[in-house]
């Protein structure tokens, strides 16, 4: 039995070109992302896969691993599997602008907490959403569906030069600003109600200037905000299953599915 060096070439680029957009997924996927789960995880995880996935890729290119085409084709897959956990990823950081906008309506902007999705200092009413919509995201299986749907992308979007166009690319930065329009409507009852609130408190300390009013503003602005958190959360957790929806509308035009 004789086995060329192009053949094990072949084999070999069978299953790397596949685990690269797999791990690359992981990397920049919300929750598996997250330092609290080991490296040595995901990459056992996108192995796993990788191998019960090879049997059912459709015919590769016929390129070696090693030359520019190759190479090339490598840098596609990392980018399609960055572009797919990145727009999943933003609808978390939704999520984060609208607590930190909660927070520093409330007058919490310095309690912060870290947060186990990026690594960074975030408020803690940021930290609570983040929380409850995790829960969420995978009370939904939603890591599956994004698993299945990068999948099938091996069939809509085979391995190959062919990827994610600059035309997808621009798409996604201009849905980008859909992170600041969908922050502010998940905070904007909060914030407007604790203004209205901090404006009477105004007028007040303005009606009687002998009023300590520093000494019952923060702890009533601190006491309503807990409450209209807890009035508001059943309707930011629907608005953010509404996020949900259209971030994965946006990864299935961006992978042709």
């Amino acid at each position: 039995m004789n086995i060329t060096e192009a053949e094990i070439l072949q084999w070999i680029a069978q299953f790397v070109w596949p685990l690269i957009r797999i791990s690359a997924m992981f990397i920049a996927m919300p929750i598996f992302s997250i330092q609290s789960v080991p490296a040595r995880s995901r990459l056992i995880l996108s192995l796993v896969i990788t191998l019960f996935m090879m049997p059912l890729l459709p015919q590769l290119p016929q390129v070696e691993l090693f030359s520019y085409s190759g190479i090339m084709i490598s840098i596609q897959q990392v980018i399609i599997g960055l572009v797919t956990g990145f727009i999943l990823q933003m609808a978390f950081a939704a999520v984060v602008f609208a607590g930190q906008g909660v927070a520093l309506s409330m007058g919490l902007g310095f309690a912060s907490m870290i947060d186990p999705q990026n690594g960074q200092q975030v408020p803690v009413i940021a930290q609570l959403y983040v929380i409850l919509t995790t829960l969420i995201f995978l009370s939904f299986n939603g890591h599956l569906l994004v698993i299945k749907m990068l999948l099938d992308s091996f069939t809509s979007l085979p391995i190959g030069l062919d990827g994610i166009t600059r035309n997808d690319i621009w798409i996604i930065s201009t849905w980008c600003s859909h992170i600041f329009a969908a922050g502010l409507l998940l905070s904007i009852p909060i914030i407007i109600s604790l203004l209205l609130i901090n404006i009477c408190f105004g007028i007040a300390a303005r009606a009687a200037p002998q009023l300590n009013i520093f000494s019952i503003g923060f702890p009533s602005s601190l006491f309503l905000g807990t409450l209209l958190i807890w009035l508001t959360l059943p309707d930011i957790l629907d608005q953010f299953s509404d996020i949900l929806i259209e971030t994965y509308n946006l990864i299935e035009n961006t992978l042709r599915l």
